[in-house]
């Protein structure tokens, strides 16, 4: 896979607890961008954060949540990324935020093999 220099970053954020066909909304926005032979994907999982509704989020002992905040990013060319919106936008259902910015990618490098 060989990104362009100038690329996009979209970011995703959702709960852990959010669904899509019964499954982890995350786990699935990861196989479909694979599925679609995105460059890659990384999830973030926070320890506190709140969204639209202000209901705070935390990984506090005396306030366990079962909702942590997650970001799903993926680095792609901006064509690729607008491919993938739609797929996006009727997969989440119960709140999130999506943004989309520009980046300049300096290297991208897939891992040696150790022998």
């Amino acid at each position: 896979m060989n990104l362009p220099q100038d690329a996009e970053l979209l970011r995703i954020y959702i709960g852990e607890q959010d669904r899509h066909e019964g499954r982890p909304l995350y786990e699935r926005i990861i196989e479909e961008a694979r599925k679609r032979g995105m460059a890659g994907a990384t999830v973030l999982r926070g320890i506190a954060g709140f969204g639209a509704t202000s209901h705070l989020h935390t990984a506090k002992i005396l306030r366990l949540s079962e909702d942590l905040p997650l970001v799903v990013e993926i680095v792609e060319s901006p064509e690729r990324i607008a491919e993938f919106l739609p797929w996006l936008d009727n997969s989440i259902h119960h709140g999130g935020l999506v943004t989309i910015e520009p980046i300049h990618v300096r290297f991208h490098r897939a891992a040696k093999s150790v022998s």
